[in-house]
């Protein structure tokens, strides 16, 4: 005997196939809502307080404006009440975290490269100096027995102005390693490898030595036209009248 319960079990009624389809679904729609309610998120709380309470908070230091936090509202009952608007522990922690740690400025720390020691990959540390420039440094320091200013590395050839400005903040000079040159044993070929003598100057030297004997400082070789004046200065770190 037939109910009147069969046809509905007939509409109502899924396959094997069609519950296994069914439960997959709902499984994917549960996954789907669930990270919404797991995962916390960022919100506003909202607290309503009444006029009367507003002096207070202005003297704990609160103030009302557009962007902090407090703005004013009628609510329902007519009154004026004020809303405050404030962000989760987290998120408040993290801003007054960084708002008290100090700015703090760090600054490279550059070595000063003394130039009468230092050999050449340590010149090619330094801005505008590669391979080239640095050994040709070197050797203009030797043939001048070291240098005595920083101004002299102008002197290098192929060394630009540019480049001298950037480096010349990070170089020094220590005179003490200086070569000198006695002029009255030096013999002519020590004398004219110096930069900064010229032939004629060396064989008036020779001369003079030959003729007067020793030259007892600069004082001979200006008074008596052998150097002039700026060529003594310039020679003067390299000579010595022993």
């Amino acid at each position: 005997m037939k109910t009147g319960i069969e046809p509905l079990r007939k509409w109502f009624g899924f396959s094997r196939r069609e519950r296994r389809s069914s439960f997959i679904l709902l499984l994917l729609i549960v996954l789907t809502i669930l990270p919404r309610y797991l995962v916390p998120r960022a919100s506003t709380e909202v607290e309503d307080f009444s006029a009367s309470v507003l002096p207070g908070l202005m003297q704990a230091g609160i103030s009302a404006d557009t962007n902090g936090g407090i703005a004013g509202y009628t609510s329902n009952n007519g009154s004026i009440a004020y809303k405050i608007s404030r962000q989760k522990e987290s998120n408040s922690y993290e801003k007054d975290s960084a708002a008290r740690v100090p700015a703090r400025s760090f600054q490279v720390r550059r070595e000063i490269i003394e130039l009468n020691s230092a050999d050449s990959s340590l010149l090619e540390s330094l801005p505008g100096i590669g391979p080239v420039l640095s050994v040709r440094a070197i050797k203009y320091r030797e043939l001048l027995g070291g240098f005595c200013s920083v101004n002299q590395l102008r002197e290098v050839y192929g060394l630009s102005e540019e480049t001298f400005n950037l480096i010349e903040k990070r170089i020094r000079v220590d005179t003490i390693k200086i070569r000198k040159i006695d002029v009255n044993t030096a013999d002519f070929g020590r004398l004219i490898r110096h930069p900064y003598f010229e032939r004629y100057e060396v064989v008036s030297i020779l001369k003079y030595r030959e003729l007067k004997g020793r030259l007892t400082g600069f004082g001979d070789l200006t008074g008596n036209k052998l150097l002039t004046a700026e060529k003594a200065a310039k020679l003067r770190p390299y000579l010595t009248f022993e």
